[in-house]
């Protein structure tokens, strides 16, 4: 994983990784309530322009999405990019305009998700597919992503548009690279990294990258916050893989075993496939390869007899690990603290 975060960053793969508990500064520390907090104003402006662009004369845009954008979810990237700015005291009003627009990017991208999954419920609520159909909620994830376009336009920047236009060519990949791996129990787990990295850190690091373009910040800056978000957001999937076998359907808000019944290869799945009995490896594999939830309770019970869920909960604390020690050079804030803090949350969260 190191070798692909270095291709993007120009970082080495094997740069210093302090410690979580080395890295963040001596100071109380902060939880995901203060750290919304922080940026509560910017995250109330950003919400109101959401629903200014959202807005649409064709009835069922405004209708299904107000639906996925106001249900609920963690706000993370755009939290990200608000952070950085009020790290580097930004004045202007172009932190606003781009949180929204990795906010409608990211929801066009679970629209999308959804129909390809066949997903029932997200968010603890039924999925914008079941409730409208699978052409509705296409189209309307495309709306989405043609109106984050007009607002890139808006910014007058090339540099925000390479970011971007680069970030959703990179996550369209990751989706299509997700779904050539389905039912394939041969993949590998730098193949399974690399789809995580494409699919979902990707638009992490964009948020990152851009909170340091707009506060005209140096190149080094933008690499080690754009190194900041990729290994969050890696850390962040990795967890959600975990919860997928270990959490309750009421804490995650999805049914638990979906990547199961997808037939899609996770690390917890995978892992428990290399290092179980050739009984639980035969099982696992067949689960892969057809999908369904038959032997959910023996593969449960795999995933946890071979400490599948153990390993890849380390993975992610050495990418969170990763992300706090890519913060090391900036000078001391409130809101770096807070950045600490996401990376911490990302591990320690059960939903």
């Amino acid at each position: 994983m190191g070798q692909v975060l270095a291709k993007y960053h120009n970082l080495e793969p094997d740069y210093t990784v302090k410690t979580i508990e080395s890295a963040i500064p001596k100071t109380p520390e902060l939880d995901i309530k203060t750290v919304r907090d922080l940026i509560v104003e910017d995250m109330r402006r950003m919400d109101q322009l959401i629903q200014q662009r959202l807005h649409s004369d064709v009835g069922l845009i405004d209708q299904l999405g107000n639906y996925i954008v106001n249900s609920g979810g963690k706000r993370l990237r755009p939290a990200l990019l608000l952070l950085v700015a009020r790290h580097f005291n930004y004045n202007g009003t172009q932190h606003i305009n781009l949180a929204a627009i990795i906010e409608f990017i990211h929801t066009a991208t679970l629209l999308h998700d959804d129909v390809v999954d066949a997903s029932e419920l997200r968010r603890g609520r039924v999925t914008a597919n079941q409730r409208w159909g699978n052409e509705a909620s296409v189209l309307v994830g495309d709306f989405l992503y043609s109106r984050a376009f007009q607002m890139m336009v808006d910014t007058n920047s090339m540099r925000i548009m390479e970011i971007l236009s680069n970030a959703t060519n990179i996550i369209a990949e990751g989706e299509v690279q997700q779904l050539l791996n389905r039912h394939d129990p041969e993949t590998t787990e730098s193949r399974y990294l690399e789809v995580i990295h494409n699919k979902t850190a990707k638009l992490f690091e964009a948020a990152g990258q851009l909170g340091a373009v707009i506060c005209g910040r140096p190149k080094q800056d933008e690499q080690a916050l754009g190194a900041y978000g990729a290994h969050l957001g890696t850390a962040f999937q990795l967890i959600d893989d975990v919860l997928d076998y270990s959490a309750s359907s009421s804490e995650l808000g999805k049914n638990i075993g979906d990547d199961l019944a997808e037939g899609k290869p996770t690390l917890p799945l995978l892992y428990a496939m290399w290092n179980g009995t050739e009984h639980q490896s035969g099982i696992i594999q067949k689960a892969i390869k057809n999908g369904g939830l038959d032997n959910i309770r023996d593969i449960r019970a795999a995933i946890e007899t071979t400490g599948a869920i153990a390993y890849t909960a380390n993975l992610a604390r050495q990418e969170a690990d990763k992300a706090i020690a890519a913060l090391q050079h900036l000078s001391p804030s409130v809101y770096l603290e807070a950045m600490c803090a996401l990376a911490k949350f990302s591990v320690e969260r059960s939903y």
